[in-house]
């Protein structure tokens, strides 16, 4: 449903880097005190901006890796305190890997080793960690939560190159959803390092990897913001079907979240 606080929403778009590497790197940024994120479970896949359009949501922004093309989630998944089915991580990494918990207004990024086995309210488990206490923490050429070493359990390796990112902060106040574009002349995208780099220099005391590649989307005010891409550069018109996301929505709804957030 609509944010009733979208007049405090703010949402910005600015290049960064220069040359070969300048990107467009869209922002949008929610007050804490009005706007929570919840854990969005998708029935089938599905476009982020087809599902926020059918069940009202007006702000969402991609969620956690999955199985391609169609599912089901990698990682855990948990919405209301019950866990949602799907394929764990590889057990010599997933421990390691990052979390988002969201538990009534607490808000907590961490490894999943340091969550409670059995987490109340939302969990999503993607990474790595970009941020922690403000600065970043990922180097280009490092693997702290094995995504290089465990990239079997996906598409490509996450780590290497440049590519449209998604990621998401937060510090006392403010939710930060980030989306960059990639893969397009004039749009290099960003490594991992440049991303870490990137959610410090807008404030993020926390910050963590989600979904990217032909998966980043990022939905404001309805409206699809990114231009979401295959890896050859082709437009994937109206985004990519997706399993997760999270949508942000306004604290004062009954149950914290959409009604259709695992319809």
């Amino acid at each position: 449903m609509p944010l009733a606080a979208a007049s405090r929403r703010e949402i910005r778009s600015r290049r960064v880097g220069s040359g070969a590497a300048a990107t467009t790197v869209h922002v949008a940024v929610y007050p804490r005190a009005l706007v929570s994120a919840t854990v969005v479970t998708l029935p089938a896949p599905e476009p982020l901006h087809s599902w926020c359009t059918r069940s009202g949501v007006s702000d969402a922004l991609v969620g956690g890796f999955f199985v391609t093309p169609a599912g089901p989630a990698l990682g855990e998944v948990w919405r209301e305190g019950r866990r949602i089915p799907t394929v764990p991580f590889d057990p010599l990494f997933a421990p390691a890997r990052a979390c988002l918990h969201v538990e009534g207004e607490r808000l907590t990024i961490a490894p999943l080793a340091a969550l409670p086995a059995t987490p109340a309210g939302d969990l999503l488990q993607a990474g790595p960690a970009l941020v922690s206490d403000g600065r970043p923490i990922v180097r280009d050429g490092e693997d702290r939560e094995g995504f290089s070493a465990g990239s079997s359990q996906f598409d490509s390796d996450i780590t290497a190159g440049r590519h449209p990112r998604a990621a998401i902060g937060l510090d006392d106040t403010r939710l930060l959803a980030v989306a960059t574009e990639g893969r397009a002349p004039g749009e290099a995208g960003l490594t991992l390092a440049d991303l870490a780099e990137l959610m410090a220099e807008l404030g993020a005391r926390e910050a963590i990897n989600l979904d990217g590649g032909g998966s980043t989307t990022l939905v404001v005010g309805g409206r699809l913001v990114n231009r979401p891409r295959e890896a050859d550069g082709r437009d994937i018109h109206g985004g990519r079907p997706l399993l997760t996301a999270l949508a942000f929505v306004d604290r004062a709804q009954p149950g914290g979240g959409p009604s259709a957030a695992s319809a």
